[in-house]
């Protein structure tokens, strides 16, 4: 997996992330584009309403260096090509209880890699608050564990053998008190699932991004 970062001074972070999974492309992108499914391996997140096949409510709390932050927005899958296996989505989110807020805008690709398949994925980041005051660099960090998170679930998800989900490391700061965002890790870890995942759901907004882009990836 591997993340770049736009030029300092930008407004916006521009991430890249790819990761392989051990299943067929096509079933691969079905997942991704199941947000009940894809919810379900984004730590943090929780899924509020599904207004229609294209767009939905949710929830994210997660730790960006010594800062907490939760967010809640609406997630919108603005084009799809099921044929080129591509799928762009747009997140917008606000700060529970502060005045901040975050945007993301995420391009899909899935291809095949032999007998498995690859997911990229380019999002585009803008976060204004608290959460932003940590830096680029570690937002790109906390987005960067947060879609290998999420990729080691759906790989497992979509595998025929069942495998734990990796102990969750959301930053190098030492962890807080369980949480919301800590019980939510404990019951999807203690969950059997097979093997998939994805390191895009949501997933790229180093923080709300994330959350709400597994909607669509």
């Amino acid at each position: 997996m591997h993340s770049q970062a736009a030029a300092t001074g930008e407004p916006a972070v521009q991430i890249e992330n790819s990761f392989a999974v051990d299943a067929p492309a096509d079933r691969v992108y079905a997942f991704l584009l199941d947000v009940n499914s894809v919810m379900g391996c984004v730590p943090g997140a929780e899924l509020s309403e599904i207004v229609d096949a294209d767009t939905f409510h949710g929830r994210v709390r997660i730790r960006v260096g010594a800062i907490t932050v939760a967010y809640q927005g609406t997630g919108h899958v603005v084009s799809r090509d099921e044929a080129a296996r591509t799928a762009v989505l747009e997140a917008d989110g606000r700060e529970v209880g502060g005045s901040g807020s975050a945007r993301a805008v995420i391009t899909v690709r899935v291809g095949e890699n032999g007998d498995g398949t690859e997911v990229t994925m380019l999002t585009d980041l803008s976060v204004v608050g608290r959460a932003a005051q940590v830096g680029n660099g570690l937002i790109e960090e906390v987005s960067r564990r947060l879609l290998t998170q999420m990729a080691t679930c759906i790989g497992a998800r979509l595998s025929d053998r069942a495998v734990p989900l990796p102990t969750p490391i959301l930053s190098a700061e030492p962890a807080e008190p369980p949480g919301a965002l800590d019980r939510a890790l404990a019951l999807a870890k203690d969950r059997p699932v097979a093997l998939a995942t994805l390191a895009g759901a949501g997933a790229a907004a180093a923080v709300v991004a994330v959350l709400l882009r597994a909607r669509r990836r």
